[in-house]
Parts: structure tokens; C-alpha cells; sequence
């Protein structure tokens, strides 16, 4: 299986602490410095849809966010554009670009320190419906390049992979997801560390 689209989610430590208000300078900034590998374009503004996207950068080839998707805060990479190379070089793209902007959010003093990692759970989409069908079969064809990535993110250490977009709705509209926790507490530095 080819996965391609993929977004990876970077879930926060107390959510109920963060004001999204500050993003928007923020993202504006990230769109007039150009700080990322993609072309990002303008800034999206979500935080009334409650459970939604938050707020979002817009770009060409993929977008940024502080999205509360199913009431689960976190930093949201969503690639857009297909890339060259095998499933384990796209994953790790994309988890390697939700790392890098949560570490700038993380150090950024507008936010005051409180949207920080919790150093544990992240989040896999592949948000194309037709490439992975939310289906038992595309988990299967998917799960060894989940594990085999999941295993070099943590560094070795325990770990769970769940399909709960399986597990809780089999609805074929939602994206097919799997969710990642590790035993062992992590950094955004140790989990690049990781994948370097």
C-alpha cells in the first residue's frame, strides 16, 4: 500500500490551558518569513466550530494547525501534495513537520508556555479516501509500516498502535487513523532525535 496525504497530530498536555487567540500573529509571521520547507499562503480562523480545526495555516503543499478535532488538541501537519519516496520516508516527513512547528509554538513566548507536547500520543491520517479506505483491509496492508515507524519514533521503547477510527466508527467517510502512545514520556527533541 502507498500512503501518501498523510497528517500527523501532536497531541497537547492540558488543552484547557491554551488561548488559540495568539496563533494568528503568529501564523501570519510564519506566512511573511516563509520559516517552513512548504509555500504557506494565509491563515484560517476555526476556533468558533466547536471540536474543529481551530486555527490553521494554509499552504501549498500542506497545512499547519492547532486542531481540536474530536475535542483532542494538538499541532496538525496535513500534507497535500503527493511526495517521492517509500511509506516510511513519507511518514517520517510528516511527523518530522508537525515536530518542528510544535517546537516553534512550544518556544514561542506569545503562548506562554502553555501549549506544550504531552510527550506521549500522536495522531496518523491518511487523508485520502481513495488511496486508504477506512477498512479493515488498508489496516492490514498499512500495519507494518505504522509499527516499523512507530518503533524508530520511540526510540525502541513500548509503545501501543490503535486504529480507533476503526474501532469506534467504521464509517467509511471518516479518515483511516491509527494512534500512537508510547510508555515512556517524550520531548519534541527526543522524538526528532529519534527520527534523525
Amino acid at each position: 500500500m502507498t500512503l501518501q496525504h498523510v497528517n500527523v497530530k501532536l497531541l497537547a498536555k492540558n488543552p484547557e490551558q491554551v488561548d488559540l487567540e495568539p496563533l494568528i500573529p503568529i501564523f501570519h509571521e510564519w506566512i511573511q518569513g516563509q520559516l517552513f520547507e512548504e509555500l504557506l499562503l494565509d491563515v484560517a480562523d476555526y476556533r468558533h466550530v466547536p471540536a474543529g480545526s481551530g486555527v490553521m495555516v494554509i499552504g501549498h503543499q500542506a497545512d499547519y494547525s492547532v486542531d481540536n478535532t474530536d475535542d483532542r488538541l494538538g499541532v496538525r501537519y496535513n500534507r497535500k501534495n503527493a511526495l517521492d519516496g517509500n511509506n516510511q520516508e513519507r511518514l517520517q516527513q510528516a511527523a518530522r513537520a508537525a515536530l518542528i512547528a510544535f517546537q516553534r509554538l512550544e518556544t514561542d513566548p506569545r503562548l506562554g508556555g502553555k501549549l506544550r507536547f504531552n510527550g506521549q500520543d500522536l495522531e496518523i491520517f491518511i487523508n485520502d479516501r481513495i488511496l486508504a479506505p477506512n477498512r479493515e483491509t488498508t489496516r492490514e496492508a498499512a500495519d507494518p509500516d505504522l509499527r516499523a515507524f512507530a518503533k524508530k519514533l520511540f526510540g525502541g521503547s513500548d509503545h501501543s498502535l490503535d486504529y480507533y477510527s476503526l474501532r469506534n466508527d467504521s464509517d467509511p467517510r471518516r479518515l483511516f487513523g491509527a494512534s500512537l502512545k508510547s510508555t515512556k514520556s517524550f520531548s519534541v527533541s527526543d522524538l526528532l532525535k529519534n527520527l534523525s
